[in-house]
């Protein structure tokens, strides 16, 4: 049975919704590829991985930066591109070219593009075998397809959608389109109820393709397993999933499939990372080979060269700092805690000061240090096309999944199975791995994560109970460890924007204060639990094709609505 594929430009399959181009209506000739083997079939799938990740716009909107023209006297900084001062801003996200990197259209683009690119794979699977999943020359890549679409369709749901809050409530938010068939026109209308789907839809989605696909990875199928969803990285990906699902048993099971008996063995050897030059440390980091990397990303990516214009950084803070409320006009004095100390300079439960993994290894601009600094992981590959020239392709690896997210995934699922010891146990070799020698216990997290929001930078000010009836209050030693967690996640995963994931699914309040390079005045804005703002606009060149629109307005007319809160005192 013959089966091809055509060859998966941006416009014909990545840009699901764009308006259509010329270029579709052309006889495609060359650019169709036959798919009729196992081997075709691999190398088909290895196409569909994203060659961009939601990080840019995740740390922009999260609360690890900080605006260095408010907190960096007398500056006036441009942003590296205009979109940044917009998703800074909660804004929708319009100023950017179908070219540029790191923006909403690209991760739209790229997603789907792997989204279109596993489903060709597996209809040709279906033409090629009555049972693909039986076959043994095509059960490992039927499983990998599933698990690929699973996961694009999930970090798309989690970039343009409401986080998920339960069954029934999800079910009244509206999520993405989740496509499981070829499609052999040049437009379709995604906006139809059979494509766009709720929240509570997606999520039931994503599990059926985890579910058939997990069983069926088989590692010695890949060349390079890093780069592919080796069995891992797929059990990582369960793990986070079913967490943010909160079906914890189900999230631990999958954490301890990936991490096996000694996870200890498996976490990142900073110890033995050589700090001589930026390369060493990347080339160790990044290394395929290293049991902590479960999955890597080559991307093109400009965030390193978006924190070096010196406008958004991790950064010290400011107190009293006399701001008008972006809402209601009103003037506010509020304080701007320094995200260094939150996440690589301020200690934690049983370490003082700066992480010792991280000695040697944090980098500052040549402007000096007062405009922030970053951790060498971010720093960029730059591809030479024309030496002479200098012009080429930037890129960043990023690691989706690695044995030390999942080691923090299962100790959130610990402590909300009850599990407290064992959680605190997981936190502790976490902290081991940093080359921290103190152990880790209630005592020192108690006294770490102690009062509220309003008087200690560490505690979250969360509202997951607004969002959900079902979910699980903690309380006492238990809200101490959850902070915990939260604080090394923020730690383990910066500049790859799992915080704001974690903002969204625990409804975590956010400020952000910021001026622009012309203003004199510095502006506060502040998201609550249930800012619709939370959601990322759909790409602009989507809505202008006909897909619907995100709404992210604000009701600021019911007095009795949260949205509106927080807009006038800021404590």
């Amino acid at each position: 049975m013959k089966k091809y594929i055509f060859g998966l430009s941006m416009m014909a399959v990545g840009l699901l919704f764009a308006s259509c181009s010329d270029k579709l209506d052309e006889q495609p000739d060359s650019r169709w590829i036959h798919i009729d083997s196992s081997d075709k079939v691999a190398n088909l799938l290895t196409s569909g991985y994203p060659s961009s990740v939601p990080a840019v716009i995740c740390e922009l909107m999260g609360d690890n930066l900080v605006d260095n023209n408010v907190v960096v006297p007398a500056t006036h900084n441009d942003a590296y591109s205009l979109f940044h001062e917009e998703a800074y801003k909660w804004e929708d996200i319009n100023s950017y070219s179908t070219s540029e990197d790191d923006t909403p259209l690209e991760i739209w683009d790229k997603y789907y593009f792997g989204i279109a690119t596993a489903n060709h794979a597996i209809q040709a699977m279906k033409e090629m075998s009555a049972d693909p999943a039986h076959d043994p020359e095509l059960a490992h890549s039927w499983g990998e397809a599933h698990i690929m679409r699973a996961y694009f369709h999930f970090v798309l749901v989690n970039v343009f959608a409401e986080a998920y809050k339960d069954e029934t409530k999800s079910a009244e938010d509206w999520g993405i389109p989740y496509v499981t068939t070829v499609e052999e026109v040049v437009r379709v209308d995604y906006s139809k109820p059979e494509y766009r789907k709720k929240v509570s839809e997606v999520y039931k989605l994503i599990e059926q393709d985890i579910q058939e696909g997990i069983d069926l990875i088989d590692d010695s199928k890949y060349t390079v397993p890093a780069y592919h969803f080796n069995r891992n990285a797929a059990y990582a990906f369960a793990a986070r999933f079913y967490l943010f699902k909160r079906d914890y048993q189900n999230s631990l099971k999958y954490a301890d499939l990936a991490l096996g008996a000694n996870p200890a063995t498996s976490l990142r050897k900073w110890a033995s990372m050589s700090a001589n030059t930026i390369s060493t440390l990347l080339n160790d980091y990044n290394d395929e080979k290293a049991p902590c990397n479960y999955l890597l990303l080559t991307t093109f990516s400009l965030q390193d060269r978006m924190l070096s214009a010196c406008r958004y950084a991790i950064n010290s803070g400011a107190k009293n700092v006399k701001v008008k409320m972006a809402r209601t006009g009103k003037e506010a004095t509020v304080n701007i805690p320094a995200t260094k100390d939150l996440i690589y300079e301020g200690g934690g439960p049983n370490w003082s000061s700066r992480i010792p993994a991280f000695d040697g290894k944090i980098y500052r601009w040549n402007a000096g240090s007062e405009y922030g600094s970053w951790l060498f992981r971010v720093y960029e590959y730059f591809e030479y096309t024309n030496k002479i020239a200098g012009i080429g392709y930037v890129h960043i690896i990023y690691q989706p999944f690695t044995a030390e997210e999942t080691l923090l995934c299962r100790a959130e699922a610990k402590l909300y199975l009850g599990d407290r010891a064992g959680a605190i146990q997981d936190l502790g070799a976490w902290t081991a791995s940093k080359m921290i020698d103190t152990d880790l216990t209630q005592s020192n997290i108690n006294n770490k994560y102690k009062g509220t929001a309003d008087d200690n930078i560490f505690v979250n000010d969360m509202h997951p109970d607004k969002m959900s009836s079902e979910f699980k209050v903690l309380t006492g030693d238990d809200l101490n460890v959850l902070n915990c967690i939260l604080h090394f996640r923020r730690i383990e995963t910066m500049f790859e924007g799992l915080r704001w994931f974690d903002i969204k699914r625990y409804g975590i309040t956010v400020k952000h204060i910021y001026r622009g390079p012309q203003d004199y005045d510095a502006t506060c804005d502040v998201l609550e639990w249930n800012d619709p703002r939370r959601v990322v606009q759909i790409p602009y060149n989507a809505v202008d094709a006909g897909y619907p629109s995100n709404d992210r307005s604000l009701d600021t007319n019911d007095g009795n609505d949260l949205r509106t809160l927080g807009y006038s005192v800021v404590k």
